[in-house]
């Protein structure tokens, strides 16, 4: 039996994305599903219900959405939206079960199966479904265009006649997704920016995006997991120390310390009170609850020295369209792994780490934490270089090489002068005078084409189709021949030389023409 997803409408205030678009539905019917979306589902990203319509969905009502076999949403359900499923359906959703263990507990009462898209584990396989790497990607982009707008000066310096302007300084605390969309998006306005990560394996990834690494004198991470892990009191203290001199230069400051839905504290209120007016300090963690110590989440908070920090929790629901397309995308691509016969049934391998890291509960059973997964960015350790040899050893080995190359050269040579010997002495007396034009021949071709520059090799083939020529108007002379064999010889001369002849100029013309500006 064909299982029905359900598109609900969003029911957090301020939320604008949906988990499905018309192009995302168009794909789910593809793997044998049967669609339905909440009526109004789409309008926060300007979708209408005749665009769902138009690709095959139905539309629904809020409790036949909740009543289907599987439901997609943005956000975690609530207690009213809970009560509302059916034991055996499926909710898809982002949920960060490491920071909410009370809606772990409400699935456990209520029999459903909960997937969480924030837990897709950090593996090259799990990319295409990663939900929490495409919003934070957006929210990186997003950030630095509200940081653009509430800063009251330019991002890139300018040169004008009324004078010159300096370029805003921005600082990037932490270099995973969002923080490294961050890089990009104020490099490319012209910002000179600075970022930190306590992973070691990020520092070439941010220097390769035009910012630069800055290294605080502590021991630097490699992670397992492909997160950050906790900072031991010493890290910490140097590291602290480290954020306090680079906020106090920055123009603006990025904070990106989220893992699995919670925030590190990395600003505290001392730092902000150092910091210039007019500086911004955007927190992209505040829904984990903050980086910085005065961050009000969903808030703009303006300091007594004139620091404006952005706890906006909505970045993503600002740009709803492209948003709500990613993270649709996400979902078909775990739809498509779950439903191997593409015939609209979902199927549960918990041996697969994928599946078995995003379900956090199913038949009434809390499932998180997962197993650990060990993953790495970090570069392999390379083996240790083979010892090198002395110079003294360097010197005998091409020593002996040239004198093998000298000794083989020898022979060559003597076998050649044994042949030609034995071919003058027992051949004609005529063969005397072509073979000694034959010589002469090669070693004037030879030192001729030798000292031609290679960028003319191409023209000289036009002058080589000369020599060609005068052996097809000799082929053709002994066509005639009533020799049988001189007649098939003749004839083999004319075809190779006209071949030789009419390459030669093809390559040559297109190789002009190559230079010819019209």
């Amino acid at each position: 039996m064909t299982n029905r997803i359900g598109v609900r409408r969003e029911s957090r205030s301020g939320e604008r994305m949906v988990a499905a678009t018309p192009l995302t539905t168009k794909k789910l019917l593809s793997l044998g599903y049967d669609v339905c979306v909440e009526s109004g589902a789409g309008e926060g990203a300007s979708f209408s219900d005749e665009d769902y319509t138009a690709v095959g969905a139905t539309i629904a009502g809020t409790d036949e959405i909740w009543g289907s076999d599987i439901v997609l949403g943005v956000n975690a359900p609530d207690e009213q939206e809970l009560a509302k499923l059916r034991k055996d359906s499926v909710v898809i959703s982002m949920m960060y079960p490491g920071s909410h263990p009370k809606l772990l507990e409400a699935f456990q009462k209520s029999g459903a199966t909960a997937i969480a898209l924030d837990a897709v584990p950090r593996i090259s396989r799990a990319q295409s479904m990663d939900a929490l790497s495409s919003m934070s990607n957006a929210g990186g982009y997003r950030a630095v265009i509200e940081a653009a707008e509430a800063y009251g000066a330019m991002f890139g310096g300018q040169v004008t006649a009324a004078g010159k302007t300096q370029p805003a300084n921005v600082f990037v605390i932490g270099a995973g997704v969002a923080g490294l969309a961050a890089i990009g998006a104020a490099g490319s306005m012209g910002a000179q920016v600075r970022a930190f990560d306590v992973r070691a394996e990020v520092g070439e990834q941010i220097e390769s995006m035009g910012a630069t690494f800055v290294q605080a004198d502590v021991p630097q991470q490699e992670s397992a997991s492909g997160y950050a892990s906790d900072l031991s009191a010493e890290q910490e203290k140097l590291t602290m120390k480290m954020y306090a001199e680079e906020t106090a230069k920055a123009d603006i400051v990025i904070t990106t310390a989220l893992v699995r839905g919670k925030a590190v504290r990395t600003i505290t209120a001392a730092m902000v009170s150092a910091m210039k007016p007019g500086s911004v300090i955007v927190d992209l963690a505040a829904s984990g609850g903050g980086n910085c110590e005065l961050t009000e989440p969903g808030k703009k908070v303006v300091t007594e020295n004139g620091v404006i920090i952005l706890g906006y929790t909505d970045l993503t629901s600002r740009m709803p369209r492209h948003t709500s397309q990613l993270y649709g995308t996400n979902i078909v691509n775990l739809l498509r792994l779950m439903t191997p016969g593409k015939d609209g049934q979902i199927v549960f391998d918990m041996d697969d780490v994928i599946v078995r890291g995003i379900t956090v509960a199913r038949e009434s059973s809390i499932l998180w934490p997962p197993p650990p997964i060990s993953v790495s960015a970090a570069p392999q350790k390379t083996p240790a270089a083979p010892p090198q040899p002395t110079p003294e050893e360097i010197a005998a080995k091409d020593a002996a090489a040239a004198q093998r190359r000298t000794n083989r050269q020898t022979v060559m040579g003597a076998v050649a002068a044994v042949l030609v010997v034995l071919a003058i002495t027992f051949s004609p007396a005529s063969f005397l005078g072509f073979f000694t034009v034959f010589i002469l021949a090669v070693f004037i071709g030879f030192y001729v084409i030798s000292k031609v520059s290679h960028s003319l090799h191409t023209p000289l083939m036009s002058q080589t189709n000369a020599i060609s020529g005068i052996i097809l108007i000799g082929a053709l002379l002994q066509m005639g021949s009533a020799n049988p064999l001189v007649t098939v010889l003749a004839f083999a001369a004319a075809a190779i030389a006209s071949i030789n002849i009419f390459g030669g100029f093809v390559v040559t013309y297109r190789m002009l023409n190559m230079f010819r500006k019209d």
